[in-house]
């Protein structure tokens, strides 16, 4: 069995054969930073390594957001290429929660939006908490989806809804999200 990876920004504990993954940003409505990202691969590392391990729970920590995407005051103070090699890092790290050959539910409170919702979409399940919100609006800020929203959006709800939200930036509630399939569920 593999020790527990000492994290900043990730709550990670293990309880029988599930693993809960917390992103533990609450103040900046668990924003992802690059150490964000490289908790996030450490704790999903961890998840693959350890056969005790069967499935985990990923969520945000606070009320507010599951994740509200990517953190503007890092991407602000970085160059291009840096936002690059970030972009491709935080993909990375989805395609690992993806294929992590153990089911991982995306438990959604509050904002799921830009990253945060490809986040959730790179999971097996999604649930959404009633006041769930979802949304890619890297559009309004001039960019596309970097994490993975443009191929996981179109096979979970259809082409034509995923432009939909691409392209207007727009954000949907968690009855609409589970309506169009991008939830398994939602639940108060």
């Amino acid at each position: 069995m593999s020790s527990t990876p000492r994290l900043e920004n990730v709550l990670y504990e293990k309880k029988g054969a599930i693993a809960y993954v917390t992103i533990n940003r609450p103040k900046v409505l668990n924003a992802l930073n690059q150490k964000t990202w490289e908790d996030l691969r450490a704790a999903f590392e961890d998840v693959l390594d350890d056969t005790a391990i069967r499935g985990a729970i990923l969520t945000g920590a606070g009320e507010k957001a599951f994740i509200a995407g990517a953190d503007i005051s890092e991407l602000a103070t970085i160059t291009a290429v840096e936002a690059e090699k970030s972009s491709s890092y935080g993909q990375a790290v989805l395609n690992l929660v993806e294929n992590l050959g153990k089911p991982v539910i995306a438990a959604v409170n509050g904002f799921a939006l830009g990253g945060g919702c490809e986040t959730a979409m790179a999971c097996t399940i999604r649930v959404a908490a009633e006041d769930a919100k979802f949304g890619q609006p890297e559009a309004t800020l001039g960019i596309i989806p970097g994490g993975g929203g443009t191929q996981r959006l179109p096979r979970l709800v259809g082409k034509g809804r995923a432009l939909q939200l691409i392209l207007s930036g727009g954000m949907i509630n968690a009855q609409e999200a589970y309506r169009i399939g991008l939830v398994s569920r939602s639940r108060r």
